[in-house]
């Protein structure tokens, strides 16, 4: 899933440090919606980023486990936005996620959506190889979401720019002998209206 909704800039407009956001109250209800979904689900494990808006909704979602932190599945690193011309900073943060997208491209001058997938594969192999799971929670963030739903898709090194992932959302996926299948993207439980598993 996709961690409950934050606030990246604060009442005055300045911007927050992505690394320490906190979850708002709204992206509070959001998990315990979230929680309730899942609240029949046998997890055996929860993989987080580290970053606090993952480590806050886990604990949510699925207070009877310690989560694990995976630092390579941090979000996508934007580059400096002073760095960027003025006239491009909208075209490139709404247009970012658009299509099959280029792996030499950057996210906003930063970290290219490559360096993205390679590392974001490599911690899915890891689990993959892994047998002491049956059912992994992971709350991650939404362009690590994904790349994973791309490479589960796919099975190639692509990033699929179109997969909506809402705050708090629920993607399910089956690991099985013949490879990955997506059973739903961006379930929603707080807005029925945007979710894809209805």
């Amino acid at each position: 899933m996709r961690h409950a909704a934050v606030a990246y800039f604060a009442a005055d407009g300045r911007p927050v440090d992505p690394d320490g956001v906190q979850l708002t109250p709204e992206g509070v209800e959001q998990a315990h919606q979230a929680a309730a979904v899942l609240d029949e689900v046998q997890v055996d494990r929860v993989i987080t980023s580290g970053l606090r808006r993952t480590l806050e909704t886990a604990r949510i979602v699925a207070p009877e486990h310690e989560p694990d932190v995976w630092p390579d599945l941090r979000e996508l690193r934007p580059g400096q936005l002073a760095d960027v011309p003025d006239a491009e900073i909208e075209r490139l943060y709404t247009r970012a996620f658009a299509g099959d997208v280029p792996l030499h491209a950057t996210f906003l001058g930063g970290e290219s959506f490559g360096s993205l997938v390679d590392r974001v594969v490599g911690a899915v192999a890891r689990l993959e190889a892994d047998p002491a799971w049956v059912t992994t929670l992971a709350v991650l963030h939404g362009g690590v979401n994904r790349a994973i739903l791309s490479y589960a898709l796919t099975g190639e090194r692509r990033f699929l720019g179109g997969f909506e992932q809402s705050p708090g959302c629920i993607n399910v996926l089956d690991l099985g002998d013949d490879g990955w299948i997506v059973r739903a993207v961006n379930y929603t439980p707080y807005d029925a209206s945007t979710s894809a598993a209805d």
